[in-house]
């Protein structure tokens, strides 16, 4: 199952930000886009996931357009964006449980043995969210976000503040998700996260230019302009 993305475009009032996107990505793969801040990652992602509509262009997924069919954009993609989409005056368990999809039985699954069970959420469940730290908040936000178990992952900066025990966390997740033939898309600027990659892209002029992905933090943002 392909994700191919074709001449996206995106603009705001007079301002062009996407100028025709092409990328495309298989299972058990991780494409990583960099680039300056306000260059357009993030409407990029979010076009992907279905959060934002796209000004032209598709997005086909096993022969689906999503763009043009946005309500079927979740079957397929889990989006974690740079906020966590939670509610801090409720409980770890009734934050997933408002996401999740399927029934109790499910999800005591998952919370023993699925993606909550490998970023930890189950010793949590009784906490309230305004109580969890911010890498806590995180790995929550991504078992909500894969509460359907879509194929694709994708990731705004996921690994922004979070102290080094809660990247490591998020890190081995992610190493099993691809293996297990999941797909991810994030944006970073920590090497350690694109290390993750195996196909790099950096966003520049509106447009994704392919680079090599051992590259130093320099060399990287050499090519942002």
């Amino acid at each position: 199952m392909m994700l191919k993305a074709k001449g996206i475009k995106k603009g705001y009032r007079r301002r062009e930000i996407l100028k025709g996107v092409d990328l495309e990505a298989g299972p058990g793969s991780c494409v990583g886009i960099v680039g300056s801040n306000g260059c357009g990652k993030t409407t990029l992602l979010s076009i992907l996931a279905g959060a934002q509509k796209a000004d032209g262009g598709s997005l086909l997924i096993d022969g689906e357009d999503l763009l043009a069919h946005p309500k079927r954009a979740c079957d397929y993609v889990a989006y974690v964006p740079q906020e966590d989409p939670l509610i801090p005056e409720l409980t770890v368990r009734d934050n997933l449980s408002l996401w999740y999809k399927g029934g109790r039985k499910k999800m005591k699954e998952d919370l023993e043995q699925g993606p909550a069970a490998m970023l930890g959420i189950g010793p949590m469940c009784s906490m309230t969210v305004s109580r969890l730290s911010g890498g806590m908040k995180k790995r929550l936000s991504i078992a909500c976000a894969l509460s359907g178990h879509a194929p694709y992952l994708i990731m705004d900066e996921p690994g922004a503040a979070l102290d080094l025990e809660c990247k490591e966390a998020i890190r081995q997740y992610l190493t099993a998700y691809l293996q297990g033939g999941g797909t991810v898309l994030l944006t970073s600027h920590e090497l350690d996260e694109l290390s993750l990659c195996s196909r790099l892209y950096v966003l520049r002029d509106g447009t994704l230019h392919e680079t090599g992905r051992e590259q130093t933090a320099r060399s990287l943002i050499a090519q942002f302009r």
